[in-house]
């Protein structure tokens, strides 16, 4: 078995038990900047440990600096903080388990987007997977309650997980790109050098971002720093799960086979939030996962 895979199923699991924690956060009264911050605040600290432990135990260099990787870096962090702000935002519109089906149309999305950024291509077999991931998407924004002509399908929820999708796309694609800017260092020494600056980057942003225009949320999640710590640990680990397999692989396929979080999602849905899913939105979501097993067999 090649090490991407079980690396991938490993930030899978560990990004599905963040979102978790903030989902539970945004029910405390967090606000979605909130929320979204406390993925990045402990996550940086812990990022930056990681490096100066495997800099000092291997005798590694840190990598310089240069101009393709701050680039592909700063594309990818303002993508992840958009993209998770949208995810949480979406929890108030749909079940824990359709929420991350849509925001699962990222695999798709960091297909196209791969394309056309770093040049690594897509088949027929890609496009006939798009297809089936677009009818499942088309499934799963019609709202239990039904409703009017297009208001049944282009409604908020839908919105919010496309654009949540697309954006974590980008951000893929900028952190394999920044990775690779760094050249020919160790697979684990790129993925952790890129991690440390990119929550270093998002931590400052988003500290200024809530400063400005949610004072007193820096505040609150601070207070609540058992839960945000560990939204932090499982954020940082899941980051470099990803981080890592980006650096090993083509990110569309390390996007396709973390659906593996779809299974995740559900048994938390099912047994921690005691929520449930429709007969439409199952179907949905098993076109989603079809269109991520041809991506899976056949993307080339």
């Amino acid at each position: 078995m090649e090490l991407w895979i079980p690396i991938t199923v490993a930030a899978a699991f560990s990004q599905n038990l963040r979102f978790m924690l903030q989902k539970h956060l945004k029910a405390t009264g967090l606000s979605t900047g909130g929320a979204t911050f406390a993925r990045f605040l402990f996550a940086a600290p812990l990022a930056a440990g990681l490096l100066a432990v495997l800099v000092w135990a291997n005798g590694w260099d840190i990598p310089a600096l240069n101009g393709r990787f701050l680039a592909f870096a700063a594309m990818g962090g303002v993508a992840q903080i958009l993209a998770t702000m949208l995810v949480v935002a979406l929890f108030s519109e749909r079940n824990f388990a359709v929420g991350i089906t849509f925001k699962k149309t990222e695999t798709i999305q960091t297909a196209l987007v791969g394309v056309i950024l770093l040049g690594e291509g897509i088949s027929g077999y890609g496009l006939f997977a798009v297809v089936i991931g677009l009818v499942g998407v088309i499934l799963l924004s019609d709202p239990p309650e039904g409703g009017d002509g297009w208001r049944r399908f282009l409604n908020r929820a839908a919105g919010l997980g496309l654009a949540s999708g697309a954006l974590f796309g980008v951000s893929a694609i900028g952190y394999r790109g920044a990775s690779l800017a760094l050249g020919d260092g160790h697979f684990l020494l790129r993925s952790v050098f890129t991690l440390m600056c990119v929550t270093l980057f998002q931590t400052v942003i988003m500290a200024v971002w809530l400063q400005l225009r949610e004072g007193g949320e820096i505040g609150k999640v601070v207070r609540h720093w058992r839960v945000t710590s560990l939204v932090g640990l499982t954020g940082m680990l899941g980051s470099l799960g990803w981080f890592t397999a980006f650096t090993l692989q083509n990110a569309a396929y390390v996007k396709a086979l973390g659906q593996v979080e779809l299974i995740f999602s559900f048994l938390a849905s099912y047994f921690i939030f005691k929520e449930t899913t429709t007969r439409r939105e199952i179907m949905g979501i098993a076109l989603v996962v079809l269109s991520i097993i041809v991506l899976v067999l056949f993307l080339k």
